[in-house]
C-alpha cells in the first residue's frame, strides 16, 4: 500500500474517501461452516464501513474444529449404545473420526 505513512494522515485520507474503521473489543470470534467451526481466540477485530457496507478484518490465534453431522452422531450412538450427548462429545474429542469415537465409547463400557 502506502509505506511509511503517518497513521493520522491515513485516517484523514480514509475519511475523505468515506471509509470508517474502528476497533472492536472481542474476546473470541467463531465462524461456522457446513463441516467445521473456525475459532479465533485473542482476536484483533477491525470493522470497516465503506459505502454503507460493513466488513471485518480479524487476526488472532486460529483453530479449526470439525462439526459432527447428524448421521455421524446416529452411527456412533447405534454402534456404541451411548446417548446423543456422549456421541457428540466423543466425536468432538476425536476430531470427527467416527471409528475413534466408537472405540473410545466402547472402551468405557463393560
Amino acid at each position: 500500500m502506502m509505506p511509511n505513512m503517518d497513521p493520522k494522515k491515513m485516517q484523514a485520507i480514509m475519511k475523505q474517501m468515506g471509509i470508517k474503521s474502528e476497533e472492536i473489543e472481542a474476546t473470541r470470534v467463531t465462524i461456522e461452516t457446513s463441516g467445521s467451526v473456525i475459532v479465533i481466540e485473542n482476536p484483533q477485530v477491525t470493522q470497516i464501513t465503506m459505502q454503507g457496507q460493513k466488513s471485518f478484518q480479524i487476526a488472532g490465534d486460529v483453530r479449526v474444529e470439525q462439526k459432527a453431522s447428524g448421521d455421524d452422531i446416529k452411527l456412533v450412538m447405534e454402534k456404541s449404545g451411548c446417548s446423543e450427548e456422549a456421541a457428540k462429545e466423543a466425536l468432538e474429542k476425536a476430531d470427527g473420526d467416527i471409528a475413534q469415537a466408537i472405540l473410545t465409547l466402547s472402551e468405557g463400557q463393560p
